[in-house]
């Protein structure tokens, strides 16, 4: 099978994560990864940085296919910033999944979004456009994760909750069953959320020293 051409935007830790979803998946071969400028030159797991964001439009005569490879915790704006240029710009989003998750065929998965080995999203869920569900993250059955959002290792977004645009919920958080959680939120790493979150709530990783 001819494997299409795609471009990585980031050069960091979760683009490495995401070359790694590439590569198990196999519709896609990495042409190259935009990073910093101190990054041209150097190389992702075999894969070179061959340019900066300034450059994105110029790209497009290399691949037509991209993903955001920048990841996400305290603030969604690059990666906002950066899909917006990425659709903007006519560029095709592919959602990736690599082969170790499920999706159910009954759950609806925006463009840009990529589900990590050993993430499960159930029947009836709803996840927008460029969105990360991370590894061992589960999405149950008609939950709803808006766009622009990460959901990550090993969290959980239980039966019919929903998590609002741009938000974080961190590693080994709880969503209870049909909680809303707001936008642009930050659920630290162990939360157990029993109640709805307002636009903008920060809840610290549950360890922390208070």
């Amino acid at each position: 099978m001819t494997m299409l051409p795609i471009l990585l935007v980031g050069a960091g830790g979760h683009a490495r994560s995401c070359i790694d979803v590439i590569e198990q998946e196999g519709r896609f071969d990495v042409t190259g990864l935009l990073g910093t400028v101190a990054e041209i030159g150097s190389s992702v797991l075999g894969y070179p940085v061959v340019g900066s964001d300034a450059e994105l439009e110029a790209m497009g005569a290399k691949a037509r296919h991209a993903i955001v490879g920048v990841g996400q915790i305290k603030t969604p704006d690059i990666r906002m910033q950066l899909f917006q240029r990425l659709e903007s710009g006519g560029w095709e989003l592919p959602v990736l999944v690599s082969p170790r998750a499920y999706v159910s065929p009954h759950a609806s998965l925006g463009p840009g979004t990529i589900v990590m080995h050993g993430a499960a999203i159930n029947a009836g869920a709803i996840v927008g456009r460029n969105c990360i569900l991370n590894s061992m993250a589960l999405v149950e059955h008609d939950a709803v994760v808006a766009d622009h959002c990460h959901i990550a290792t090993a969290a959980t977004v239980n039966g019919g909750a929903k998590v609002g645009e741009g938000s974080f919920v961190g590693s080994g958080a709880v969503i209870q069953q049909g909680a809303e959680i707001g936008r642009r939120c930050v659920i630290g790493m162990g939360q157990n959320v029993l109640a709805d979150c307002h636009d903008g709530s920060w809840m610290p990783d549950s360890a922390r020293p208070k």
